[in-house]
């Protein structure tokens, strides 16, 4: 069940298709002009959507013929191909269904990186403040090294929502000479292994523990 999600407009147009022809094979053919208005926590967005009902004696059908989505501006960029896709395909459930975990995963972004934040204010950065997709984290001991992890947040072709963790590093490049066993080259790779065995929370939270240690 998807929750979230508040309506706060709706009208609808009923339009007769049925020709005389159809009335005498028993067909009735309605068109249904369907506006919405609503919001997903801070995403707000309007439909404009028509579904083509037929009816005969033994079965009715409907379809949706037309589908409309505007999106108010928003700072989450990746939600404009996703809009494009659902009206491509017509798939209003496929909308409702990325929207409702997009926002998800971005309040869950966002309750993370404000924990750390309020954890480790002297250590932990947020460049885009409360909303920010990215956290840098500054050594306590070392000037100028700073790790800095990427989270977007994806919307795939078929409108399934995946989280994406990447890690970079600002290294001074003197210590990069000295780092013989490559550790800092493979950082991103540990860092994606970490996530698979730890989990999100506790990956990030092993990163600032080793730049806090150092």
């Amino acid at each position: 069940m998807l929750t979230g999600f508040s309506i706060t407009g709706y009208s609808k147009k009923t339009e007769d298709l049925t020709s005389t022809e159809m009335k005498e094979e028993g067909i009735k053919k309605v068109l249904q002009r369907h506006r919405l208005s609503g919001n997903c926590n801070i995403v707000t967005f309007q439909l404009e959507f028509q579904i083509l009902e037929t009816q005969n004696k033994e079965n009715l059908s409907s379809v949706i013929t037309d589908l409309g989505i505007i999106m108010e501006p928003t700072e989450y960029s990746e939600l404009s191909d996703f809009v494009s896709r659902a009206e491509e395909r017509r798939d209003l459930f496929m909308f409702f269904r990325g929207l409702h975990f997009f926002v998800k995963w971005c309040e869950y972004r966002k309750r993370t990186f404000k924990h750390f934040k309020d954890k480790y204010p002297d250590m932990v950065h947020l460049p885009e403040g409360a909303c920010s997709h990215c956290m840098v984290i500054c050594s306590a001991s070392r000037p100028g090294f700073e790790l800095v992890i990427v989270w977007r947040i994806q919307i795939n072709e078929e409108g399934k929502v995946l989280p994406k963790l990447d890690l970079l590093t600002k290294i001074p490049q003197r210590a990069l000479k000295l780092d013989k066993n490559r550790v800092i080259e493979n950082a991103p790779l540990s860092f994606r292994t970490l996530l698979g065995v730890l989990g999100i929370e506790a990956a990030v939270e092993s990163l600032i523990v080793l730049c806090k240690d150092e």
